[in-house]
């Protein structure tokens, strides 16, 4: 059961019925992390604001998913992970695809790079390597790009945390479990979780 009010879009005044009709226009629906958000509105209008203008920078809607769903599996948020299984499958990922950005690697190898590098930025809380920056950039990454991934690597670390001290209930189909390669390595002495 949800740890905070989940203000009703029917009942919404002010700012937040504006940024509820706007969600609403672009999903159909005012999920349930808006709702609990709501009862900060700076904090919702913030959030939207962020992820819109990051909706119109360089990487694509796959990509900003695949970072959705490999920070999410990491920071272990079963509404993020429902709610980016949904959103991903909207742009079009694969089933195979979700499953590989939730655990940190893909069959191609630029989206590989991106996986990795969003796996690192948060293992390391953006102490990434001069090697990890160069390998994101030999797969054809920009510093434009790579600015772009910690932005959505903040942002849904953002929603992850919210919605574990909000205990969000659940309004997306749930995530199947997926088995993370990293996590078990962090129990394994020598395990390298980047490989």
């Amino acid at each position: 059961m949800a740890r905070f009010t989940q203000i009703d879009p029917e009942t919404a005044t002010g700012k937040v019925k504006d940024l509820f009709a706007a969600l609403k226009r672009k999903l159909g629906m005012v999920p349930n992390i808006s709702r609990a958000l709501a009862n900060s509105p700076a904090a919702l209008e913030g959030y939207l604001t962020l992820s819109g203008t990051l909706g119109g920078g360089s990487l694509s809607a796959q990509d900003r998913e695949r970072i959705a769903l490999a920070v999410g599996q990491a920071n272990g948020c079963d509404y993020c992970l429902a709610a980016h299984t949904a959103l991903g499958k909207m742009v079009g990922l694969t089933a195979d695809q979700i499953r590989e950005s939730r655990v940190g690697t893909a069959a191609d190898p630029k989206t590989d790079a991106l996986t990795r590098f969003t796996r690192r930025v948060l293992a390391t809380r953006g102490h990434v390597t001069d090697a990890e920056v160069a390998a994101a950039r030999a797969a054809g990454y920009t510093d434009g790009d790579l600015t772009e991934v910690v932005a959505n690597v903040a942002l849904n670390v953002l929603t992850n945390y919210f919605n574990h001290v909000a205990d969000t209930d659940l309004d997306f189909p749930k995530a199947e479990t997926v088995v993370d390669h990293h996590d078990e390595c962090a129990t394994i002495p020598g395990c390298d979780p980047t490989r």
